[in-house]
């Protein structure tokens, strides 16, 4: 055997760790680390491209907050409890960095991941570490390119001693303004992520050495910082985030609540006359959807519901869909159902709406609430709708099930992301050295 081979083979392996930063103390969105966003805890769409990645021996998440710890947990995390000196609002994320890798001797290179960015994917990581493992590069990391004119900044009003203070251009001749498509823009750093080696950890950075950025485009580029990013980042999520492998194409049956959820909750009654209930046409329509994407429904009432008489009846034949009545035992008695279509709890939908539906909303693949539903259900949903019950959640879910379906086909079905060259593609995303 060669001598090159043989050093090769002896070499130490790297261990690669992904690390997410989530304190509980943030103060533009409370708790904004697993806060639902597009029917998934924020945290929850890094933790999924990390994980899916396949790049890292072990994948983190810095909190000191106990919900926090438990959704981590739950999305296939390990937890580093951070301790209280670098939980404070002060601490920068160098401190909690290095705090980890004091704790976690066999780290040789940190991927810090911004719990903030859910338009992260597998790829992205993996092409970015690449620079690191194969062109020895000390630090990466994620930048976007802006075509942002900027300009100095000034104290209104201020004046000097040649008159008032007058702002200047930074990076432009406004005597010449260049068109978009005749300027290259600049690079920003987008807080995707942020690869680093140890050795510069302990030296007190997070960028230095050899170092390479790795530029992402900018529908990829999603922070949330306050509020008012929210319902951008949303929509944006669901055209470019990531979906998952395989986790959420094999939904094949939705089991749905009819009182709270298919139906308002409120029942008119008067001395003259029976008792009504409203449906609403779009979740009508949203059930007959799913059925023609081959994913079966069930429409499930309790004991404790109070539906009038005839009312199942006239929903299956509107839906063409099996009613059931449940007992006491929903959980018992909706594994029964499944075992009787040989189904296991990750191709199972769940819609529901109170206390006696949380077990089923924890242990289904997909779940969901309407809007207007009780804290305790909510917080058990992994999909909280925005509409409320009787007013088109049913359908709402109906359309966040066929487009996981849809984008998790499609993410399996190509190699690359659309607008993004990858490794086995014939260019490689763009890489600068910035400091030998």
């Amino acid at each position: 055997m060669a001598p090159a081979k043989k050093r090769k083979r002896n070499e130490k392996r790297q261990h690669i760790a992904a690390l997410i930063l989530a304190r509980g103390g943030s103060k533009g969105i409370r708790l904004k680390n697993i806060k639902m966003l597009a029917g998934v805890p924020l945290i929850g769409w890094v933790l999924r491209a990390a994980l899916d990645s396949k790049q890292f021996n072990s994948v983190w998440v810095s909190t000191d907050h106990d919900e926090i710890e438990k959704v981590a947990t739950t999305w296939g995390a390990q937890v580093h409890r951070r301790s209280p000196e670098v939980s404070k609002d002060s601490t920068c994320s160098l401190d909690a960095i290095q705090e980890f890798a004091k704790n976690h001797k066999e780290v040789d290179v940190v991927c810090n991941i911004q719990a903030t960015s859910p338009c992260l994917h597998p790829s992205h990581l993996k092409e970015a570490l690449e620079l690191i493992t194969k062109q020895g590069f000390e630090s990466v990391f994620s930048v976007v390119r802006r075509h942002h004119f900027r300009w100095q900044e000034v104290n209104i009003g201020a004046s000097s001693s040649s008159g008032f203070e007058v702002t200047k251009p930074l990076n432009l001749d406004p005597r010449k303004r260049p068109r978009r498509q005749d300027w290259a823009g600049e690079l920003c750093e987008n807080g995707s992520f942020y690869f680093t080696t140890r050795r510069l950890i302990e030296e007190g950075q997070i960028q230095g050495g050899k170092c390479a950025y790795y530029e992402m485009l900018p529908e990829y580029s999603v922070d949330i910082d306050v509020d008012i990013d929210w319902p951008v980042a949303e929509q944006r999520v669901l055209r470019f985030g990531y979906f998952g492998q395989d986790k959420l194409e094999v939904v094949r049956l939705l089991l749905c609540k009819i009182s709270g959820c298919l139906t308002d909750g409120c029942f008119p009654i008067s001395a003259s006359g029976p008792e009504m209930v409203t449906v609403n046409e779009k979740d009508i329509n949203g059930i007959r959807m799913l059925k023609q994407e081959e994913v079966d429904v069930i429409l499930i009432s309790s004991n404790e519901d109070l539906l009038p008489k005839g009312l199942a009846e006239k929903l299956s034949n509107m839906t063409d869909c099996q009613v059931i009545k449940l007992e006491k035992d929903i959980q018992g008695e909706v594994k029964a159902i499944m075992d009787s279509r040989k189904l296991d709890w990750k191709e199972v939908a769940y819609m529901g709406n109170d206390v006696q539906d949380v077990e089923c909303l924890n242990l289904a693949g997909l779940s969901a609430v309407p809007t207007d539903a009780p804290v305790v259900a909510l917080n058990a949903a992994k999909y909280s709708c925005h509409s409320a019950a009787g007013k088109g959640a049913v359908r709402e879910f109906a359309d966040h099930i066929l487009l996981l379906k849809k984008k998790a086909k499609a993410q399996m079905e190509q190699n690359c992301i659309p607008g993004q060259m990858h490794s086995n593609c014939t260019e490689i995303p763009p890489v600068v050295e910035i400091l030998n």
